[in-house]
This record gives C-alpha cells, structure tokens and sequence, in this order.
C-alpha cells in the first residue's frame, strides 16, 4: 500500500508577506486615486480626512474580499505562490 502525503501549504512567512505587501499596495494605489478625485493630493503623497478616508478604507476591505472570493487570490498572494 502507498502512503499518501498530505501536501504541505506555503510557507507562514510568504502568507504573512503576500499580506503585507497586499495591504500596502492596495492602501497606497488606491489611496493616490481615491485623493485624486477628492482633491487629497499633496506634495509628499496624499492626505485623506472624513468621508474619503472611509472610502479609501472600504475599498481595500473590498480588495481583500473581491480578489480572495472572485479573483483566486490578491496579487501578492499569486506572485509569492502563498495561496492555500
């Protein structure tokens, strides 16, 4: 009889990076374009207060979500090969 391994998921630190890396990339593309509209750029980046802020944080709430559900996994996730 064979025995049947089970197969081994990635890594702990490539999920905790592929997260890292996903959170600062959606907080700071979408950030640019959420200040874009809004009128939040500054010199240094953006700078969001009030009502675009909350935007800025359901969208990558919504990242997270659309990419995991829908999408197979968020950028990183793919890039680092940390997909469960």
């Amino acid at each position: 009889m064979e025995e049947t391994k089970p197969q081994a998921g990635p890594a702990t630190w490539r999920i905790i990076l592929a997260f890292l890396l996903d959170f600062f990339t959606a907080f700071f593309v979408l950030g640019f374009a959420v200040a874009s509209v809004a009128g939040g750029r500054t010199e240094e980046g953006f700078q969001l207060n009030g009502l675009p802020a909350l935007i800025l944080f359901a969208l990558v709430i919504a990242y997270f979500i659309v990419f995991n559900r829908y999408l197979g996994g968020t950028i990183w996730k793919r890039i680092l090969k940390a997909q469960r």
